[in-house]
């Protein structure tokens, strides 16, 4: 089978400074901060009032780096397991020498259980037919009102889905981030359908990120995901620490008298005689096209506009008429430089769309660059 997460990866223990095009990523690169990422899950782990922690590693940890990440919280906040979407990602894990528990939320077919065996990874399960049949240790998903998947909290077929190889239970909470009335009315539904499980199985879990702070009752396992990648995941819930930043050089710079055209379409037209500056990053890379007009990013500890349509592989910055921009400049598309600083949220709002998206849209060839965490100990270092 083809393993995912073939990123191109590498640790980096030098000091952040001014990147020189001899010792830096050639071109465009997410700087992944580990020591970042753990204290983070410190502080979930903590608001989980006894509950261990199955982080969610799937679409390769939000597109961090799933192998790098379960390391780095392995071997510090000591998680029950990790959770991924398709098995794949599992195989990703096992063949990089992790063996906690893996729970698949995709549920499961009975084709799929011979997979299931070789990468030992453990199924979730919303099928009574399948669950009849299936002979490995399973979670049941229970729909509370999601509606993806999972067998209904009140549909009569739910006391035939308890077996010997019932190792949890769990449901999904649709609107945690921003109606916590939601999370009480599924939790009331969810623990419905544990009573016509009846005994109650051995792991309970439903808390996501936001879930963990609306949820008042207690759970074995909790499930955080985008807090502990550095987004908060709704209002009245922490900041957690940065995690993630996205950097891309300057490529290219040239003169431009007022009145001529940038990119495709010529659709922008310089209103003075200024800089363009072009950054090795598109929106092959993940830059989102529908942020064309909104866009900044930071050179120099300076906001810059992009201007122009956004590329496949580069973007054109209006670096001004100063000309202070140089090829083999940093350009920081999100991230701070100096006292500017640009977050995965304000990328989100300029496209219309969610931090999820935006992080998992940056393509494979972006560098991962590993800091904070790296070779088994801890480093002090940044790129």
């Amino acid at each position: 089978m083809a393993l995912a997460f073939a990123h191109s990866r590498r640790y980096n223990t030098e000091p952040f400074v001014t990147m020189s095009t001899q010792t830096r990523p050639s071109q465009a690169w997410m700087r992944v901060d580990l020591a970042s990422l753990v204290a983070n899950a410190v502080v979930v782990q903590a608001a989980g009032r006894g509950a261990r922690l199955l982080p969610l590693l799937k679409a390769d940890a939000y597109g961090l780096g799933a192998v790098e990440v379960a390391r780095a919280l392995e071997a510090s906040v000591d998680p029950w397991g990790f959770g991924v979407a398709r098995i794949d990602e599992g195989a990703a894990l096992r063949a990089a020498g992790i063996r906690r528990p893996v729970l698949v939320f995709t549920p499961a077919r009975i084709a799929e259980q011979d997979a299931f065996r070789a990468h030992d990874l453990r199924a979730a399960l919303d099928d009574p037919a399948v669950i009849a049949a299936w002979t490995l240790p399973y979670h049941l998903d229970v729909d509370t009102g999601m509606s993806r998947s999972g067998v209904r909290w009140d549909d009569p077929r739910l006391a035939r889905c308890r077996t010997a190889k019932l190792e949890g239970a769990f449901t999904h909470f649709h609107s945690a981030e921003d109606n916590p009335a939601s999370v009480e009315e599924q939790w009331g539904r969810f623990e419905a359908a544990l009573g016509v499980l009846g005994d109650r199985p051995k792991l309970v879990h439903a808390a996501n990120s936001a879930g963990v702070w609306r949820l008042q009752q207690s759970m074995d396992l909790i499930r955080p995901g985008i807090f502990l990648y550095g987004t908060a995941p709704g209002p009245g819930t922490p900041k957690p620490k940065q995690v993630a930043s996205l950097h891309a050089r300057v490529v290219s710079v040239r003169r431009v008298c007022a009145g001529e055209g940038v990119s495709y379409g010529v659709e922008w037209r310089a209103p003075q005689d200024t800089t363009i500056a072009t950054v090795g990053l598109g929106y092959a890379d993940g830059v989102p096209r529908a942020t064309q007009g909104k866009l900044s990013v930071l050179i120099g500890g300076r906001r810059y506009p992009v201007v122009g349509r956004i590329t496949m592989d580069m973007v054109m910055v209006d670096a001004g008429p100063d000309g202070s921009v140089r090829p083999g400049d940093v350009a920081t598309f999100i991230g701070r430089d100096g006292t500017e600083e640009i977050t995965w949220d304000d990328v989100a709002g300029w496209a219309g769309t969610n931090v999820y998206e935006i992080m998992c849209r940056v393509n494979p060839r972006v560098e991962r660059v590993y800091v904070g965490w790296g070779d088994g100990g801890r480093s002090d270092g940044g790129v």
